[in-house]
């Protein structure tokens, strides 16, 4: 690929490309939240799916970051199982499993109640085993 074009391998290029091509509020947004992501997780892992959806993993999924034309919703994928003592989360409320922060221009949430829950859903993520896939046998030494 040496004429510079972006392949779904590239999945945080990807994610560079789509904060540039808002260039207004949102893009600054998602930037500042991917940030956040990172300082609280340095392990995340960055993928492009459903057809253009940021989504950022450790072990499993920990949250997507679509964009709208009035929000940026940060969607945890097991948002139901975090505590949220800050109360970040303002949409999908009435869901089973996933919990939203919706960010609207000119707010910004919280960065230090924000990190806590990404790092409390890798936590999460990490503790309970994937559904459809078993734990290799322990080693005996």
């Amino acid at each position: 690929m040496g004429d510079g074009a972006i392949t779904e391998h590239d999945p945080s290029r990807l994610i560079d490309g789509r904060i540039r091509e808002l260039a207004d509020w949102r893009g600054e947004t998602l930037a500042r939240m991917r940030a956040l992501i990172h300082e609280a997780d340095p392990q995340v892992v960055e993928e492009w799916k459903w057809r253009g959806v940021p989504v950022w993993s450790d072990s499993g999924i920990l949250c997507t970051g679509e964009t709208y034309k009035t929000v940026v919703k940060l969607t945890f994928a097991k948002g139901a199982s975090l505590a949220d003592p800050a109360g970040l989360f303002n949409a999908s409320l009435e869901g089973n499993a996933r919990r939203a922060i919706d960010i609207r221009e000119g707010e910004t949430p919280d960065a230090e109640a924000f990190k806590a829950l990404v790092r409390a859903a890798a936590a999460l993520n990490r503790a309970k085993p994937r559904s459809g896939r078993q734990s290799p046998p322990a080693m005996k030494s």
